[in-house]
Order: C-alpha cells, then structure tokens, then sequence
C-alpha cells in the first residue's frame, strides 16, 4: 500500500490548491493504490521508471484500454511531480514517459449494396405522390443531398452549405470552399448533375426561396439546411430503408465514398485531394482497405495461392 503519509499530503493539496471534488481524489487514491499493490513491498515514493514501465506492461496484460492507462499515468505523472516539488524526490521517474497511443479507429463504413438501397429508397419516394409542393421539395431535397454526397464525399457542412450556383452550371466538377477557406474541385456523377438540376427546377416551379443563394435554403438563421437537420432526415431515411439507422450519418457516407473508390482501384492520393485532407496521415484511415484489396489480389492472382 502506498505510504499514507505521502498519499494523504498530494491528496491534500489537489483537494486545497486545486479543488478537487471527492469523485477525482477518490479516482486519484483507487490508481496510485493500484500501483502501490503492483509494487509490493516497495515504498511507492521509491518507485523508478522501469517500475512505472513495467506497471504500464501490466495494465496491458489486464486488458486495460489505451484511455484507462492514459489517465492511470496521469496519475502517478502528478503524484511524482509533487513528490519532486515537496522536495521528497530528487527526480522524476515519469518525466520520459509518455501516454500510449491511442489506436485509430477504423470508420464505420456501409457496403456498396446498402448505400444503393439508401439511394434508391430516396429516389422512389420523389416518384411518390405528396400531399403538398412543401412534402415534393422535401422528397427531391432529400433524393439530391444523398446523390451528391456519394458523388463528391463532400463534409458535411460543405454540402449543406453549397451555392445554387453548383446546379446551374453545365460542368462535371464543382468547386468547394472547405476547412480553412481552402478550395478544391471535385466531380459530380450524372446522377448527382441530374438531382441538382431537378430539385432547382422544382424549386423554381413552385416559386420557393428564389433569392435564395444555397442550393439547399431554409428559413434559418444561417439561410441554408443546418447539418443537424441533414443528419435527422438521413437517420429516418436509413430507416425506411430498412437499415441501421444508428450504423448511418452524414460522416459515414463520407467514409464510404472513400472506401468505395479505394476497393475500386483509386490511388490513396487521389482520395485525399477529393476528401480535402491537408495531410495524407489522415486519410491513411482508410489503409484497411487497401490491405484488403492487396490480400485479394495476391489470393487471387499468386500462383501459389490455391495450394
């Protein structure tokens, strides 16, 4: 057990000079006594770093997560720096060392057969009769924003936000402000081109928003269709579906544009340019897909790889 005197005092002063409430200093108390269990008898002011290392191996061993070891080291990371502070150390045995990483998660990713019936439901239901021009505007509104994301793998806040002017012109490629004022063009499908020009021509028919600047306006205070909104309708559109709605959003079709265009030969490059990513770190997310492909081919092609 950790000696008391030492424990009690840090307890003491994140209690006094930092307001600790009673959760944290109990938090605090049940990691350092941890740690002073899985020392045994030695006194835990006395530990060095190959103690808090190997107490690190063995969290792992414990099945611990890489955020539960994160905040045990935080733990002893202030316990010691208080010791050192006090005066009761001369050194710091966790000043090199540093929290695990925290392994990147792969995204959600829907397959080519579910986004297709995502499409098409919202396609049917602009096929539908409705029960007022408000409902048909909604339907088509729904129908483009899908065709469009899958078509450009736009964020969501870009897509929401486009110009009216993205439908008018006659071109395969639109231009795109994202993060950081930075802009970049990016393709539309046939599909995509088609919506667009549908739902502004049943925009004009019905003689809505037509000084509107967005290509999909509301009557906000930001003008244009709120990403939260976008979200809600996708969810009920998953469900009509018959999908998962808690498996659907916005970002995840996003990440299915990318994965969808890796599984069908595209360079990793190419991806990052039409997601918008500054860095290519962050679009190697999608590495996964790119081993699995590789394992195809090699299983596919290798000569050896039917014995």
């Amino acid at each position: 057990m950790a000696t008391s005197f030492d424990l009690e005092n840090f307890l003491e002063m994140l209690a006094a000079e930092r307001g600790a409430a009673e959760n944290t200093l109990a938090g605090y108390r049940r990691d350092l006594e941890d740690f002073s269990v899985f020392l045994g008898k030695k006194r835990i002011a006395a530990a060095q770093s190959d103690d808090i290392s190997a107490y690190m191996g063995n969290l792992t061993s414990r099945g611990f997560a890489e955020s539960s070891q994160a905040r045990r080291l935080s733990a002893l990371k202030q316990f010691f720096k208080f010791l050192y502070s006090e005066g009761t150390r001369q050194d710091d045995p966790t000043r090199t060392l540093s929290a695990p990483k925290k392994r990147g998660s792969l995204p959600k990713v829907l397959s080519m057969d579910d986004v297709d019936r995502l499409i098409e439901t919202a396609r049917a239901e602009t096929q539908k009769p409705q029960r007022s021009a408000a409902a048909r505007l909604r339907v088509q509104r729904m129908y483009t924003l899908i065709e469009v994301l899958y078509a450009t793998g736009l964020r969501v806040s870009e897509l929401v936000a486009l110009p009216v002017g993205a439908a008018l012109r006659d071109a395969r490629l639109i231009e795109v402000k994202g993060k950081g004022g930075k802009e970049r063009l990016v393709p539309l499908s046939h599909a995509a081109q088609m919506a667009m020009r549908d739902y502004v021509g049943l925009r004009t028919a019905e003689g809505a928003y037509e000084k509107s600047p967005w290509l999909f306006p509301s009557h906000g205070g930001s003008g244009h269709l709120t990403r939260q909104h976008f979200a809600r309708d996708l969810k009920d559109l998953a469900v009509a579906a018959g999908l998962d709605a808690a498996k659907i959003s916005p970002h995840v079709m996003r990440h299915a544009f990318a994965s969808h265009l890796l599984q069908n030969g595209a360079d990793l490059r190419v991806v990052q340019q039409l997601l918008g990513h500054a860095d290519i770190s962050t679009t190697q997310i999608y590495t996964h897909v790119l081993d699995e492909r590789l394992r195809e081919l090699v299983e596919g092609a290798h000569p050896l790889a039917k014995r």
